[in-house]
């Protein structure tokens, strides 16, 4: 199984002098240019001309070929980032979303030549409603972190216009996102940390300890990042509500649930949404994402502008200041980022409630399939009394006691069987963790691989240790230094001399 790469030789070894794309280029007038180049400093310009590759077409066409070759992909390979939710985005959905009537459409144009995209967003916002039990949401969030923003703004704003200003505490459990902290701190929050028990669950003794005037609300996951359901959700939220706070949900695995509970139905007042993740619109490489954010009657005043309103004659608009003065304001220009959320609107067409259904049904067999498969094949379940939900926690703390080999070895090594390592040391509760999650889009003979190449590394650990502490081994890119490649990075080629 070990994965095979083309080395690609460097764009400057392949360059020859005189080397060039096209025998003739047309006439060009250069005079405007060369009257702006006289106007700047001489300190601005060049001395010498760039250093450039001199090569023929044919040869940057092949060399900038094999890169793309190399990348690693979802549409290539299997991506089991725990908490990332990495799968499969249906072309159907990228292609509609690129409609011209879409794509090129100005955002300023009047809103009666964009009826259809509004209507388009404004359904969007009734299906996320129903997915949720929310009351409105509200799509202008850009990303998942901007959404988790709105959403405990959303909090702080509802308490000082009830003259509430004493409520100055989040609590977070400590098996949070670590976006969770992060938000609450800029919201203004200090941030009160619940632990969690021995089988997974929020102490609900220490969270009866921790709440009280001073409690703004709980930001909470569920499932969890420990890859198990919250099972008394509904005593967590009366233990917060009577407090007089109130709960955020961390929509990052809602894809375990999707279709089958809704957060609203927990008890949750705010619930933010990763459409890349749940709703299979394109992910990584920092962008493009969405994160709307869903609330409750009581928070309906505060959400992030603009959102999609409906007559009763059918014509949608965007509303704005003077229709949401409570608003928090807009986090974004005009109305988000509409070609990732129209995507998501495809998505959620295509499958319908049904579909949706099987989402998480199909999430939730393949990560307990993988789950039972590990730990017959003799690795160490974080939580073994507990069914997974669409990911699961493996430690690897035996194997680094005994052998030396720790999680991020074993990642490493895996990158020699052609498969990217699951998400690793997080939660940071669990040492020497990988959080695996396989999604429902991946066959059985692909987690059947995967299972393969682990059970393969793991005998490698006990038989030949060294192996596995020196991978990757046949990557175009061997074992680096990680902290000198963080702290002092080498990005500039420089001809050798």
């Amino acid at each position: 199984m070990t994965a095979a790469y083309t080395q690609v030789a460097p764009i400057f070894s392949q360059s020859a002098a005189g080397r060039h794309t096209s025998p003739h280029w047309p006439d060009i007038d250069l005079s405007g240019v060369q009257q702006d180049l006289d106007d700047l400093p001489a300190t601005a310009l060049r001395s010498q001309p760039p250093l450039l590759p001199e090569l023929s077409e044919l040869q940057v066409m092949r060399h900038f070929t094999r890169l793309s070759q190399r990348n690693y992909a979802i549409d290539s390979h299997f991506y089991p980032l725990g908490s990332c939710t990495m799968k499969y985005n249906p072309r159907v959905c990228h292609t509609l979303a690129m409609l011209p009537g879409f794509l090129e459409r100005h955002p300023l144009l009047p809103e009666h030549y964009g009826q259809g995209v509004l209507s388009c967003l404004y359904e969007l916002q009734e299906m996320l409603s129903y997915v949720t039990g929310m009351s409105q949401f509200s799509l202008s969030p850009m990303a998942g972190a901007q959404g988790e923003f709105a959403g405990v703004a959303m909090i702080r704003a509802y308490h000082r216009s009830r003259g509430d200003v004493a409520r100055c505490e989040m609590i977070i459990p400590s098996a949070a996102h670590g976006t969770n902290p992060a938000t609450a701190s800029m919201c203004g929050f200090r941030v009160r940390e619940v632990p969690v028990t021995a089988d997974g669950d929020v102490d609900l003794e220490a969270l009866q300890a921790a709440v009280g005037p001073q409690t703004a609300g709980l930001m909470l996951t569920n499932p969890s990042t420990l890859g198990v359901f919250e099972r008394r959700v509904e005593e967590i939220a009366h233990i917060v509500h009577q407090a007089g706070g109130l709960l955020y949900y961390d929509g990052a695995n809602l894809n375990a649930i999707v279709g089958r509970v809704r957060p609203g139905a927990m008890g949750f007042d705010a619930v933010h949404i990763n459409t890349h993740k749940t709703f299979a619109t394109p992910h990584g490489g920092g962008g493009p994402g969405a994160g709307p954010i869903g609330v409750n009657e009581r928070l309906q005043p505060f959400l992030p502008l603009p959102l999609v309103e409906r007559d009763a004659q059918g014509l949608c608009r965007l509303a704005g200041e003077s229709d949401r003065p409570q608003s928090i304001g807009r986090l974004t220009a005009f109305a988000g980022n509409v070609g990732v959320l129209l995507r998501a609107y495809v998505y959620l067409r295509l499958l319908g409630s049904d579909g949706l259904h099987r989402v998480s049904t199909y999430a939730t067999l393949n990560a307990n399939y993988l789950m039972e498969r590990l730990r017959q094949a003799g690795f160490k379940l974080a939580y073994p009394q507990r069914r997974a939900t669409h990911e699961f926690i493996v430690t690897l703390q035996p194997e680094a006691h005994q052998f030396g080999v720790t999680a991020l070895h074993v990642a490493k090594r895996l990158l020699d069987y052609g498969c990217y390592a699951p998400t690793v040391y997080f939660p940071s509760l669990v040492p020497e963790c990988l959080l695996i999650e396989p999604t429902e889009t991946e066959s059985l003979e692909e987690l059947d691989q995967f299972v393969a190449a682990l059970t393969a590394i793991r005998q490698e650990a006990i038989s030949d240790p060294e192996l596995v502490r020196n991978a990757p081994h046949h990557t175009p890119v061997q074992r680096l230094d990680e902290t000198r490649a963080a702290r002092h990075p080498d990005l500039v080629w420089r001809p050798s001399l």
